[in-house]
């Protein structure tokens, strides 16, 4: 089920810019509306009343507002409570379908889902220092396969969401992307200009965060650290219920927290900092200085590296320790800062987690404070390098709706 949450932020919104007129009214109710139809399909018009309080009328109105617009159905009759039985009301998630992809550093995975979050296709292809243009026609390539794959429906493709590994403003710029050599970099205007749909660009801890909320283990809670760990790392907040993305967007930047005063030089400009120690760059960095170099005729990645720690070699293990226990010297920072229900680590690394997870709960455990471990759970990520590519997808999808629902030119309004 799609997080809705951030429409009754827009209605504040709109109650602050325009004049209380009876079509603002009609717009927030058809946003309750189809909220409730969404969170409780299937649902009578009766019940719909009954949950928000409008009266019947109104709700008939905008259901059949909702019916032309084919983002939702009707279907077979419901139980009777003594009269007549009631038609029930269900979302169109097949009404459209929305696009979400996570560009990686060595890999760019795309995922074609409905309006509801479910993947119904999906293309991945590996990449290695590429340049900007070369990674454009790796992107171009996979969006283009996805929108050719997708079913005939009302709406078509509703929208594009890119996570990228860097840090995106408020206009979705991307600023400063290290791991790729980017800087200054107009994505969305690029991904416009080829496609003319709605395009989002986000950083892709902050996609992963919210696809994890939407999607993932992190459902039932509202106050969620997702650490991403790939070639680098990235953090993305769920605070109260909310992406946190600061006060210009730059919120998350954990992986460039200096861990070590006197460390090596990142590629950010700075020393020391987290993802030179626990992410997989250093794994691989450190694997090249070791023994496996010769034990795999130098043919090192992190699937490699996991294959020979499955079949018991200690030195993968051992490197595999040495990544979980920096992970849990940032974990922990970030656990006494944020006093979070929960923890997710996700994105590639996540995959090992059996040989990460030791060595970081045990730092953990004896460097954190007791009570900012208490009622916290961490968790390895079940959706791993998806989190990403679901999180942008669900943007889109609700732009999409809400552009619908409250009629207005939506550019990524959360």
């Amino acid at each position: 089920m799609l997080y809705y949450s951030q429409n009754v932020k827009r209605v504040e919104k709109m109650k602050s810019t325009k004049t209380w007129n009876q079509q603002v009214v009609k717009q927030e109710n058809k946003a309750l509306v189809l909220e409730t139809i969404i969170a409780n399909s299937q649902i009578s018009r009766a019940d719909i009343a009954t949950s928000t309080g409008l009266n019947k009328g109104t709700v008939s109105s905008l259901v059949k507002e909702l019916l032309d617009e084919q983002l939702i159905n009707e279907v077979g009759p419901g139980k009777s409570s003594g009269g007549r039985r009631p038609v029930m009301l269900l979302f169109n998630e097949l009404s459209g379908y929305s696009i979400g992809v996570d560009l990686g550093v060595n890999y760019i995975l795309g995922v074609l889902t409905d309006l509801r979050g479910n993947i119904c296709q999906e293309k991945k292809t590996n990449i290695s220092d590429l340049t900007y243009e070369e990674i454009l026609e790796e992107l171009f390539a996979i969006i283009d396969t996805l929108i050719k794959s997708a079913p005939s429906s009302p709406y078509g493709i509703v929208g594009i969401g890119v996570g990228v590994p860097g840090i995106v403003n408020k206009d979705q710029k991307i600023l400063l992307a290290p791991n790729l050599n980017w800087k200054s970099i107009d994505l969305k205007s690029e991904l416009e200009n080829k496609y003319n749909l709605p395009i989002v660009v986000e950083n892709e801890a902050n996609a992963g965060a919210y696809g994890e909320k939407n999607f993932g283990v992190g459902k039932h809670n509202d106050n969620i650290i997702y650490v991403s760990v790939g070639i680098g790392i990235g953090v993305g907040l769920i605070l109260n219920g909310e992406l946190y993305r600061g006060n210009n967007g730059f919120s998350g930047e954990f992986g460039h927290m200096a861990i070590e005063a006197d460390g090596a030089k990142c590629s950010c400009g700075s020393n020391g900092c987290w993802e030179l120690y626990a992410s997989e760059k250093s794994l691989l960095f450190n694997a090249q200085r070791s023994d496996l170099k010769e034990t795999l005729d130098g043919e090192l990645s992190l699937e490699t590296i996991m294959k020979l720690a499955e079949s018991g070699n200690d030195t993968a293990q051992q490197l595999f320790n040495r990544i979980g226990k920096y992970l849990g010297v940032g974990i922990n920072n970030i656990i006494n800062i944020f006093n979070p229900e929960q923890v997710i680590i996700g994105n590639q690394m996540a995959e090992a987690a059996q040989w990460l997870e030791p060595s970081m709960m045990e730092w953990i455990e004896e460097q954190s404070l007791w009570f900012s471990r208490k009622d916290l759970t961490i968790d390895f990520s079940g959706l791993q390098t998806h989190s990403t590519a679901l999180g942008v997808a669900a943007f889109s999808a609700e732009n999409f709706i809400s552009s619908k629902v409250f009629q207005e030119n939506n550019k990524y309004a959360l």
